[in-house]
């Protein structure tokens, strides 16, 4: 059920056929999306359980009835959770009954994703002060998508809490907004206030948004499969599992194309998920904004899987307490906020560094501007176009370089398998040892133009799916089936699955 696999083709094409069938039913779509859904992600997560190397307890059959029981089980709790929240006057009750929510999701997220973390931890402590024990046998394999919908499903609940929004009116409705499959898997995070009324509204069909939506499906697929699998199946593996064996230049091109296989795939993995929710009418938040263009690490976030920045940003760091309360406050905010959305990518000390290294920049960053408005010099705004202009200035050159070199480094972390493997590979860069025999002319080229499509402005892709959209039947067949021949001759030998799928 990978979305660039001929299983999730079918899959969308029945599920869509379907759906329009039962548009005019509220109840009937309703039901049939939460079927669909909970289908898709019981094959995922048995997918995914049989890939383990080892099987997970009791059994793959059962472990997956044990994961598709926690989004349920979460989901109808929130559901009951924000009903009841409404109705009780007593603030101490409701926020109880917020707690419970939050640490519902909180406490499986952190069995889950951190027990193999923290036994793996505990037993090389325990031999290091000379008592040593033995290390965990028990493997759990990460229930899918768990690190995205619990997010959805606490925004949820503190919203309403917060009073920000009237609980869900419909059960099944609740059900779909948690579980609805395109953005299930790895996002964009979608919040409740802006996907629940689009499920209680009758869909639209538009034939135009329709095959725009094929358009974004293919783009995505293009992405993913030409670009994101050949740099990570054909080099970068290579570089980051022994970069001991190539030359200096080779392995700073190594995390160059990193830089944009990463953005490649999950890009193009939103791209499917947009696209494939626009089919049935519904529209997802935009995920990336051409982030490499930034000119600051401060947007960009605002241009990096924007989807969960903004909700670290509303549901972390406003919390915590923002920028108020002085500098050090502040600092100390950004760096806590980096610091747990790095612990949120997986378990392990990698993303923990890899989260720090941005928590410290911004910190930095935001220091810079305040001691500029300070001395009453202007600072710079950030800009709100889709895709940031190409820098003129010789200024603007350079803070565009040095922000993208700078993520660049903290993307060894976020790649390397542990930390001997990140140093590894930065003390190779380091060695400035020549040669560059394995950057083949196929190897540049794939990577120049996953820039060239990162850089290219929104108005340009609009202006090709539109086109498509209002071609002849016969020409958008031809071009359909062309597209198709030139993305199996150009993609990568070996599948590879989409990074953010294990997050």
């Amino acid at each position: 059920m990978l979305f660039n696999s001929a299983s999730y083709a079918l899959f969308l094409a029945i599920a869509y056929c379907c759906f329009w069938l039962l548009a005019d039913r509220r109840r009937a779509r309703t039901v049939f999306l939460v079927v669909a859904s909970y289908v898709f992600y019981v094959f995922g997560t048995y997918e995914t359980a049989v890939k383990e190397a080892q099987n997970p307890p009791l059994g793959v059959p059962l472990w997956t009835a044990l994961c598709l029981g926690i989004i349920f089980v979460g989901s109808s709790l929130d559901f009951a959770i924000g009903r009841w929240m409404v109705k009780i006057q007593s603030p101490r009750r409701r926020l109880l009954l917020l707690l419970v929510s939050i640490n519902y999701y909180l406490l499986v997220l952190a069995f889950f994703k951190y027990w193999n973390f923290a036994a793996d931890n505990l037993a090389w402590l325990s031999a290091k002060i000379g008592h040593p024990i033995a290390a965990h046998h028990v493997h759990l394999i990460l229930p899918f998508g768990i690190s995205f919908f619990t997010f959805e499903t606490m925004s949820y609940t503190i919203d309403v809490y917060r009073g920000q929004m009237k609980p869900a009116k419909s059960y099944g409705e609740y059900l779909l907004f948690v579980a609805f499959f395109p953005h299930l898997v790895a996002g964009p995070i979608v919040r409740p206030e802006t996907m629940l009324p689009q499920l209680e509204a009758r869909p639209v069909f538009d034939s135009d948004k329709q095959l725009k939506a094929l358009f974004r499906i293919g783009s995505g697929l293009f992405k993913k499969v030409v670009i994101g699998d050949f740099l990570g199946s054909e080099f970068v593996g290579r570089i980051f599992d022994s970069p001991e064996h190539f030359s200096s230049l080779e392995v700073l091109v190594g995390v160059y194309a990193y830089a944009i296989q990463i953005y490649a795939d999950f890009s193009g993995y939103s791209d499917i998920a947009i696209g494939s929710a626009q089919l049935f009418g519904y529209e997802l938040p935009e995920n990336f904004r051409a982030p490499y263009l930034s000119r600051n690490l401060q947007d960009f976030w605002r241009r990096w899987h924007i989807s969960l920045s903004s909700w670290l940003r509303d549901y972390l760091y406003i919390p915590l307490g923002g920028s108020r309360g002085g500098s050090f406050a502040t600092y100390r905010n950004l760096f806590l906020t980096m610091l747990l959305g790095g612990l949120w990518h997986g378990a392990s000390w990698n993303f923990v560094i890899w989260g720090a290294l941005h928590g410290v920049a911004l910190g930095v960053v935001r220091a810079f501007q305040r001691a500029r408005a300070q001395a009453g010099k202007p600072v710079p705004k950030e800009s709100d176009e889709a895709v940031p202009a190409l820098p003129t200035t010789l200024s603007g050159i350079v803070a565009t370089l040095v922000t993208f070199h700078y993520v660049c480094f903290a993307w060894v972390f976020f790649r390397a398998h542990d930390f001997s493997h990140a140093t590894a590979v930065l003390h190779e860069i380091g060695a400035l040892r020549g040669g560059g025999v394995n950057l083949t002319s196929r190897l540049v080229a794939i990577v120049l133009l996953g820039f060239v499509l990162h850089m290219a402005p929104e108005r340009f892709y609009e202006r090709a799916r539109t086109l498509f959209a209002r071609s002849p039947l016969l020409l958008q067949s031809a071009a359909v089936a062309a597209f198709a021949i030139a993305v199996h001759l150009l993609a990568s030998a070996r599948e590879q699955p989409f990074v953010y799928g294990q997050f």
